[in-house]
């Protein structure tokens, strides 16, 4: 059975119940589904059930127009929140910068080689620093200079490309500008990088503040954005050893490889479509 062959991914929540596994199997298999991924979590402390279940279009009774209210008309009976996504309907991807180009290079190659089912067709930054990289990848590239006067109305102006483009995903690829609540409330699927292992850290200058406190390892976390400051759902973490001996160079230097591997793996999981998001915490299916 060829491994390229299309298909759909539902993401549920919803309250557990007994039986909830078989229910949804039983949809698919009603309509001659062939399940090749199913996983699932139950968070006791909020009773909530969540699973991801994959499985080919070749063969499937409902079109995919047929899919999604079907479901709905199934699934109104316990309460669940769902999503549903196709394997061969690509993301469109815009990559948020300011000066840094170390993210945006590792995302730009993986896309590029294939590694991520994503187009990237814009680019966006408060600085002109980067327009060589965009135009080596053939990528349109918007300058659009951030000052704390003009932040709401270029924030309007950042909605309209993001529209223009229609664009589905938002990666802040270290684009060192806060965005808005109101930016967040009108676009919500958007990825940070931050330059520690949070809760600890938080806000600019991580590395400089870990170095002063001495600590042994320093860390990377990929998460979404939300209205509150580097404290929204975590999708992806790791770190690296450090020593008495290295600097803030040195920390920045080592930092600056766990970022874009970290982020790297968070963009990667939320194409798969392998994350649900629940209050401020994530279950990430791997």
């Amino acid at each position: 059975m060829k491994s390229d062959l299309p298909t759909a991914t539902l993401l549920v929540s919803c309250p557990d119940q007994k039986g909830l596994v078989a229910k949804i199997a039983n949809f698919i298999y009603s309509h001659d589904g062939n399940i090749i991924h199913a996983d699932q979590h139950t968070d006791f402390n909020t009773g909530l059930f969540l699973t991801r279940v994959e499985w080919q279009l070749d063969g499937f009774a409902l079109t995919r127009e047929e899919i999604a209210p079907a479901f709905a008309q199934f699934c109104a009976c316990f309460g669940a929140k769902w999503q549903l996504f196709f394997s061969d309907r690509k993301p469109r991807m815009s990559i948020w910068v300011s000066k840094q180009e170390h993210c945006l290079l590792d995302l730009l190659w993986r896309s590029r080689s294939g590694e991520f089912a994503v187009d990237v067709p814009l680019i966006i930054s408060n600085h002109p620093d980067l327009q060589y990289i965009a135009d080596q990848f053939g990528i349109d590239y918007c300058h659009i200079p951030i000052t704390k006067d003009n932040k709401s109305q270029q924030e309007a102006q950042q909605l309209e490309m993001l529209q223009k483009y229609q664009i589905d995903l938002v990666v802040l690829a270290k684009y060192m500008q806060v965005v808005t609540p109101n930016f967040i409330n009108q676009f919500g699927e958007i990825i940070n990088i931050h330059h520690s292992f949070l809760p600890a850290f938080v806000g600019a200058n991580a590395y400089h503040k870990a170095y002063q406190r001495g600590v042994k390892i320093i860390g990377a976390t990929a998460h979404y954005v939300t209205d509150d400051l580097d404290a929204g759902p975590i999708i992806e973490q790791d770190i690296i050893n450090i020593s008495h001996r290295d600097d803030v160079k040195d920390l920045i230097c080592k930092g600056k490889d766990l970022e874009r591997l970290v982020l790297a793996r968070a963009v990667k999981l939320h194409l798969q479509n392998r994350i649900l998001v629940y209050g401020n915490r994530t279950v990430v299916f791997k």
